[in-house]
């Protein structure tokens, strides 16, 4: 069941062919996407997709960590992550 995660290069192409689009617009399209997303994480904000999922960026508080390597414990400063969310309507159509 694994297989290789689809590139960019063919995500365009799939885009122009569904959205009857050339692919140099796909790319622009999806290109304009990354980066209203990537702008609105990170200013701590959250970008709905319907039927794929939520992005968000949510904060960690500082913590003990510790190396695996050495067993050394320390401690990591507060951070922000993104989080991604799966819609439900995506999890029903991969479980069907």
């Amino acid at each position: 069941m694994t297989q290789k995660p689809m590139t960019k290069t063919q995500l365009v192409a799939a885009l122009a062919e569904t959205a009857d689009l050339d692919k140099a617009s796909a790319n622009r399209a999806l290109d304009a996407l990354t980066e209203i997303v990537t702008k609105e994480v990170a200013a701590g904000g959250a970008v709905s997709l319907p039927g794929l999922g939520k992005f968000a960026c949510r904060a960690r508080p500082e913590r003990t960590v510790r190396n695996p390597s050495t067993g050394e414990q320390m401690q990591k400063p507060a951070d922000r992550v993104a989080k991604v969310t799966i819609a439900k309507q995506l999890k029903d159509v991969i479980n069907a």
